[in-house]
């Protein structure tokens, strides 16, 4: 995931501002992190360069 994304992406259940957390990075992309909801508290994992943006009860 490249760092510009955060520009355009909000949480998916709430539609608030999304805090980004990074663990790992290749390059210029995260390869590895969180995305943590500002209005609601749920945390999306990045993992693989790839945002996790579904609702809890549908990962797996």
């Amino acid at each position: 995931m490249r760092h510009d994304l955060m520009e355009i992406l909000v949480c998916p259940l709430c539609k608030s501002r999304l805090e980004l957390k990074v663990d790992r990075e290749e390059g210029a992309e995260i390869a590895e992190g969180s995305l943590t909801c500002t209005g609601c508290g749920e945390i999306f994992p990045i993992e693989d360069g790839i945002p996790n943006l579904l609702p809890p009860d549908l990962r797996d």
